[in-house]
């Protein structure tokens, strides 16, 4: 009876490196879940007591921007690990494992991976100006270190620069004969 081939020492290594970084990213994604439901809550709570109170809040109503813009920045990661974004199906759902794999290795280098050095490289100053200046909300009431929400810029770049090297080293490792572990991550099929 024969034995079914060891995967390669580097297969391995890359398929290990790309299931940690999933799970760290499905940590994120649990948190960023958690931003969504936060969201919903203090929305329908700012509303409710402007409208059927009369009291209004301004930092209540910056928060609920602030959760859901860090549910999107957050949720970014983990909606790539779940093969969530923008895909030409038509085409792709019809491809072979090994062209899929083909696909996702040139699109997460030359698209997604400039588009994260892009959002970093502007992010950056963008973040930087308004710590050094410790920007807060244009009202008194409002909150407070506004640039910990424009870091958020930079979080984002990195965590989905964190799932992009998952992805690569995914793809490379179905390219030289891994597993279909690319399905194990939420990729289609």
């Amino acid at each position: 009876m024969a034995m079914a081939s060891q995967p390669k020492p580097i297969v391995r290594l890359l398929e290990y490196t790309a299931d940690r970084i999933d799970s760290f990213t499905r940590k994120i994604g649990r948190i960023s879940a958690l931003l969504g439901f936060a969201t919903a809550l203090i929305c329908y709570a700012t509303v409710y007591m402007r409208y059927a109170v009369g009291i209004g809040y301004t930092w209540a109503q910056e928060l609920y921007v602030w959760t859901h813009v860090l549910l999107i920045m957050l949720g970014s990661s983990y909606t790539l690990m779940q093969g969530g974004f923008v895909r030409v199906d038509l085409i792709y759902a019809r491809c072979s494992e090994r062209t899929k794999a083909w696909i996702d290795l040139f699109g997460a280098l030359f698209f997604t991976l400039p588009f994260v050095a892009t959002i970093a490289w502007y992010g950056w100053p963008f973040f930087y100006d308004s710590f050094v200046m410790r920007e807060r909300s244009l009202y008194d009431d409002g909150l407070p270190a506004l640039y910990l929400l424009k870091g958020s810029l930079l979080v984002f770049a990195i965590l989905l620069f964190l799932q992009i090297i998952a992805e690569i080293c995914r793809c490379v490792a179905s390219l030289a004969g891994g597993t279909a572990t690319r399905q194990a991550s939420g990729h289609s099929a």
